[in-house]
């Protein structure tokens, strides 16, 4: 299960091996934020010569992950368990060092707990979003978001749907079908470039994303594709009932659903409607 993770509001990106029961986390993540060196992979392509240099076989022990990148393509990257990070921090001088620690340990703590609950990991990204300006009513569709994906992504697997491209392709037709906008053009049309855009879009805009997926994920479960080809055709229809929702909304209250607005602006305007609402509650 890939993941982004928090140190310090930077984010580090993550995995989850179920079978071994342990993160990963990405090593040149970990070295951006403890160096803020402006070209982290260089720096630690020299720290690995020097570890092995001295002798030390951590570097050879790294195994690789294909991650996220800013560009949205998966890359193979070297990442590391805690164990190994504790031991190359070592290598690194640095004042967060300690600070580092102590969240590596919180990381590993939190998802004990969530899988003894795990509500307590809708409950921390409850959290969060609160902490970043988003209203409750936006936050608890984003959740709800989360979900309906994570049982679309399971779908998708139990189907034979490879993650990175394939995802990212199928993701694509459900977007335009539903938004009648490709993923890149939904994102330049709220001017985003590397940002997550389910967390910019409106409360709207996420129902019927939400529609969207959860449509494919009941179609696929019907007609069960073997392919990749069927799984295509699967998103097209799941999407295009979102679609069809959407224009039925514009006709009859006539605005346009797929919205120019991203988080700055949503929460701009959830501060407003908060504001406005506290003033109404004491007349």
């Amino acid at each position: 299960m890939s993941n982004i993770k928090l140190f310090e509001s930077k984010k580090i990106r993550s995995s989850w091996n179920e079978e071994e029961e342990k993160w990963y986390f990405s090593v040149v993540d970990v070295i951006e934020i403890l160096t803020d060196s402006p070209r982290p992979r260089k720096y630690w392509s020299a720290l690995k010569t020097k570890l092995n240099t001295e002798g030390s076989e951590l570097s050879h022990k790294l195994g690789q992950l294909k991650m996220q990148s800013e560009d949205g393509k998966f890359y193979s990257t070297d990442v590391a368990d805690t164990e190994q990070l504790l031991r190359l921090i070592q290598s690194i001088p640095s004042p967060k060092a300690e600070p580092f620690k102590q969240w590596l340990a919180k990381v590993g703590y939190e998802r004990m707990e969530e899988n003894e609950n795990p509500e307590l990991s809708f409950d921390r990204a409850m959290k969060t979003y609160l902490q970043h300006g988003y209203s409750k009513e936006w936050i608890n569709q984003r959740l709800k978001s989360i979900e309906v994906r994570k049982e679309l992504t399971d779908e998708w697997e139990n189907r034979g749907v490879k993650k990175g491209q394939e995802f990212a392709t199928l993701t694509d037709i459900i977007t335009q079908a539903w938004s009648g906008k490709t993923v890149k053009q939904y994102k330049k049309h709220k001017s985003l470039k590397k940002e997550n855009l389910r967390d910019h879009m409106t409360n709207m805009e996420l129902v019927l994303n939400m529609l969207a997926e959860a449509t494919t994920t009941e179609i696929s479960k019907e007609k069960r594709p073997e392919n990749l080809t069927e799984n295509k055709v699967i998103a097209k229809q799941g999407g295009t009932i979102a679609g069809n929702t959407r224009k039925a909304i514009e006709a009859k209250s006539g605005k346009k659903i797929v919205s120019k607005l991203n988080a700055k602006q949503i929460k701009a305007i959830s501060k407003k409607s908060k504001k406005a609402v506290n003033e109404y509650n004491q007349i």
